[in-house]
C-alpha cells in the first residue's frame, strides 16, 4: 500500500480531529437511522418517514448559510465542542419522551439546527489541522472516518435498539458525542484561525452575496458544491425509501436492512477512499468523479432486480455455502456482496475529490460560508426528491422509484463525460 495513504495521521492535530470525528459521526448517523426506524415502526408510513427526513434537511435551508457566516467569525474548535455537548443533552432529554412523536420531531429539528453550525466548522478544520502535502490523504481519511461511522451506525441502528432498548441507545449516543467533544478540545492547531475579535458584527446577506460571487467566479468551486450536494441528496433519498425497499423487495424486516445492505456499502466507501489515495492522488479529479457517477448509476439500476439476479444463481445454489448462523438468502448475498459495495465505492470516488478541490480553491476565511451554503443547497434541493420518493414509493412501488433515480444518475454521468471530452 502507498505509504502516503495514512500519512495525515502522523500529524497530531489531525489525529485528534479524526478520532473526534469518529466519535461524533457514529452517534450522528445512528440517531438519524434511529429516528427513521422508530417513526416507521410507529406509523408504518413512507410519507411520514419522508417528513422525518425533512427534519434533517429543512434547518439547512433556514440556517445553512447563516450558520456558515457566523462560524467563519467564531473559533471553529469551540463551535464543534459546544454543539456536540448540546446535542448530547438533547438526546438525554429525548429519552423520556420516546412515545410522543411530536417531541421526537421537535428534538430532531433542534439537533439538526445544531448540525448546521457543526458542519461549516468541521470540514474546514481539515486543511487547518494538516499540511498541504497531506491534504488529499486527510480528506480520504476523513471520508473513511465518516463512512466507517455510517457502517457502525447502520449495523447498530437496528440491533442496538433490539439489544439495549431505545432509551439506553440514546444514552450511549450522548456519551459518544461527549467523547468526541473531548478529542476535538485537545486539538492544537499549527495554523491559527482568524481571530473573531478582528471582525465586526456580520452582515449576513452581504457575506452570502460574496459567497455566491465566489461560486460564479470559480467553476471548480461550483462543480464541487453541486457534486457534494447531489451525493448527500442521494443518501437522504435512499434513507427515505430504505424501509420499504427492505420489506417490499428484500422481504426482510426494516431493522435487518442495515446489516445486509448498508454495511457493505460503507465498507465500499472506505475501500474507495483508500483506492483514491493510492492510484488517483496525482491524476485528474474529474476522471475519478466521472467513474464514481457512472458506477453509482449502474449499481443502483440493478437494485430492484435483485430477485431476478438471485433466481439465476439459485439454479446452482448448491455451489454456494451459506453458514446457517447468517440466516440470509442468495438474494441478500447478491445485494450486499456486489451492488451495495460498489455504490459505496462510487460515493467515495465523488465526495473525496470534490472536497479536496473545494478546499484547494478556497481560503479558511470563507470555507465556513461555503459549507454552510452547501447545507442550504442540500436542504432546498432535497425537499422535492424526498417527498416525491416517499410518496411515489407508496403509490407506484419502491422499485420503480429506484429505477428512475438510477437512470437520472447515468444520464448525468454520460453528460459529464461528453462535456469533458
Amino acid at each position: 500500500m502507498n505509504k502516503n495513504a495514512f500519512s495525515a495521521l502522523s500529524e497530531k492535530p489531525f489525529l485528534n480531529l479524526w478520532i473526534g470525528e469518529i466519535f461524533t459521526q457514529i452517534p450522528t448517523h445512528l440517531f438519524n437511522f434511529f429516528l427513521i426506524l422508530i417513526i416507521f415502526n410507529l406509523t408504518k408510513s413512507n410519507t411520514i418517514v419522508s417528513f422525518a427526513v425533512l427534519t434533517f434537511t429543512v434547518p439547512a435551508i433556514i440556517f445553512g448559510s447563516i450558520a456558515g457566516v457566523f462560524v467563519d467569525r467564531w473559533n471553529k474548535k469551540k463551535v464543534l465542542v459546544i454543539t456536540n455537548l448540546i446535542r448530547a443533552f438533547c438526546l438525554i432529554f429525548l429519552m423520556f419522551f420516546l412515545d410522543n412523536i411530536f417531541v421526537i420531531f421537535a428534538v430532531s429539528l433542534v439537533v439538526s439546527i445544531l448540525v448546521q453550525f457543526f458542519i461549516p466548522a468541521e470540514i474546514p478544520m481539515v486543511p487547518l489541522s494538516v499540511s498541504s502535502k497531506n491534504l488529499f490523504s486527510a480528506n480520504a481519511l476523513f471520508g473513511i472516518a465518516i463512512f466507517a461511522s455510517i457502517l457502525i451506525a447502520y449495523v447498530f441502528s437496528g440491533s442496538v435498539i433490539l439489544l439495549v432498548g431505545q432509551r439506553m441507545t440514546l444514552f450511549i449516543l450522548a456519551i459518544m458525542l461527549t467523547i468526541g467533544a473531548f478529542f476535538i478540545w485537545k486539538i492544537k492547531l499549527a495554523k491559527k484561525e482568524q481571530d473573531s475579535k478582528k471582525f465586526s458584527s456580520p452582515d449576513v446577506f452581504h457575506d452570502i452575496k460574496n459567497t455566491l460571487k465566489l461560486m460564479q467566479s470559480s467553476n471548480s468551486v461550483t462543480n464541487s458544491l453541486i457534486l457534494l450536494a447531489s451525493s448527500q441528496i442521494l443518501i437522504l433519498v435512499i434513507a427515505t425509501i430504505a424501509p420499504a425497499y427492505a420489506t417490499d423487495i428484500l422481504k426482510i424486516r426494516a431493522e435487518e436492512f442495515p446489516l445486509l445492505f448498508a454495511v457493505p456499502a460503507a465498507i465500499g466507501m472506505g475501500v474507495g477512499a483508500v483506492i483514491l489515495v493510492n492510484f488517483f492522488q496525482n491524476k485528474s479529479r474529474e476522471k475519478a468523479i466521472n467513474i464514481g457517477i457512472v458506477l453509482a448509476g449502474l449499481s443502483i439500476l440493478l437494485l430492484p432486480y435483485c430477485a431476478d439476479i438471485a433466481s439465476f444463481f439459485s439454479i446452482k445454489q448448491g455451489l454456494f455455502f451459506i453458514p446457517s448462523f447468517l440466516n440470509v438468502t442468495i438474494i441478500q448475498l447478491v445485494t450486499v456482496g456486489f451492488l451495495a459495495f460498489f455504490i459505496g465505492v462510487s460515493n467515495s470516488f465523488v465526495t473525496v475529490p470534490a472536497n479536496t478541490m473545494l478546499q484547494e480553491k478556497t481560503e479558511n476565511r470563507v470555507r465556513g460560508k461555503i459549507y454552510g451554503l452547501l447545507n442550504m443547497i442540500v436542504g432546498i434541493l432535497s425537499l422535492l426528491p424526498i417527498l416525491i420518493s416517499g410518496g411515489l414509493s407508496d403509490i407506484v412501488g419502491v422499485g420503480s422509484v429506484i429505477t428512475a433515480i438510477a437512470l437520472l444518475i447515468i444520464a448525468i454521468g454520460i453528460a459529464k463525460f461528453f462535456q469533458r471530452t
